[in-house]
């Protein structure tokens, strides 16, 4: 179906205003990321660039947190733009009433939104995963790596001198438990030198406390003991963090590891919150362009421009604040993981139907 030209228009005119608050928060993002990005460094050997690679690389994941914000922002502008022109006006009385220049806007926000996890999510999480590599080289950790796949826990560290190097396996996972854990101990030429299976292993400390172990090496026979110690670089907190950055992984990627998470028993409630959000972005999106419509139909009797950002912060704070808390009770598990997510867009949808209602009233 062909596009009326008042309809591509405002389409364009929308997405002109998308794209300039956009732009606007990339620069901010960018300078106010760098600062953090140069103290980390500081006290480190590196390229001075080093800092801004980072920077750069970091950008569209923080985009991808505040889309909701940037179009409400971009909402707000497009009337302010409409009304200094005198356009609402022209466009009532040729038939375009508040209606259906929600409905294009609105439109135009569920394909771009859509777009947005198809194409640009992906795009975010592989430089996200770049940038969390490139620092990683950095850290304190960087000789030490820790990944869970079909196969359970891996870790891959190296005793304090170096001379030694640890692989351990773990079937089973559960917060500061691990279940059936193999560690193999290879010098620094990786040859072998022991193996230690263990039952259970409780990794609340790094001094990890084994049970029920039995230790196999060449020069000795097999050991059998009730309990012994590691030492690791790991423990349950360090571990759960390390998978805690979900912003590297596109929504395949996130899929197999909340697989990856139920075959080794360990709570993939994050991660599924993760997919969830993602998939509510087209939605919410929509959904902030309708309430900055409704905001702006209601205040166009306001003409400072100031006063019409601090309302739409406003907003966007308490709709974040809905959000997080919502999705607090999901970590927790007080709710289920969807509801958490789901529950207030609903609140919101419920919201934007209520003036929907009386919208050609305003």
């Amino acid at each position: 179906m062909m596009l009326k030209r008042y309809e591509k228009y405002l389409s364009k005119l929308f997405l002109k205003n998308i794209l300039i608050i956009l732009i606007v928060f990339v620069f901010l993002s960018f300078f106010l990321n760098i600062f953090e990005e140069i103290k980390y460094f500081e006290d480190k050997e590196n390229e001075l660039y080093y800092p801004i690679i980072l920077t750069i690389l970091n950008i569209p994941s923080i985009i991808f947190e505040i889309l909701p914000f940037i179009f409400l922002l971009g909402v707000m502008f497009f009337f302010i733009n409409l009304y200094e022109n005198e356009e609402i006006e022209l466009l009532r009385s040729n038939g375009v009433n508040n209606f259906k220049i929600t409905f294009i806007i609105s439109i135009v926000s569920l394909i771009v939104g859509i777009l947005l996890i198809v194409v640009y999510y992906s795009f975010s999480a592989n430089l996200k995963s770049l940038y969390l590599s490139m620092k990683y080289k950095y850290s304190n950790d960087g000789g030490h790596l820790a990944v869970v796949n079909e196969d359970g826990l891996w870790i891959k560290e190296k005793n304090d001198s170096g001379t030694k190097i640890f692989i351990i396996n773990a079937k089973t996972y559960k917060l500061n438990n691990l279940e059936n854990v193999e560690i193999i101990e290879l010098d620094k030429n990786y040859k072998l030198t022991n193996t230690i299976i263990s039952e259970k292993a409780n990794i609340i400390r790094k001094n990890w406390i084994l049970t029920n172990v039995k230790i196999y090496s060449k020069e000795k026979k097999s050991i059998t003991l009730e309990n012994y110690n590691y030492t690791s670089n790991f423990n349950g907190k360090i571990i759960s963090n390390l998978f805690s950055n979900l912003d590297s992984l596109n929504i395949l990627q996130l899929n197999k590891l909340k697989r990856n998470y139920e075959a080794i028993g360990y709570s993939a409630t994050e991660v599924r919150l993760q997919i969830n959000k993602i998939y509510s972005i087209p939605f919410y999106l929509t959904l902030t362009t309708i309430i900055g419509a409704l905001l702006m139909f209601k205040l166009n009797f306001v003409k400072s421009k100031f006063f019409l950002i601090v309302i739409g912060v406003l907003v966007s704070v308490i709709f974040y604040y809905i959000n997080f808390f919502s999705i607090l009770f999901g970590k927790n598990e007080t709710l289920p993981v969807e509801a958490s997510v789901w529950l207030p867009q609903i609140l919101i949808f419920l919201i934007c139907s209520l003036g929907l209602t009386r919208l050609n009233e305003k």
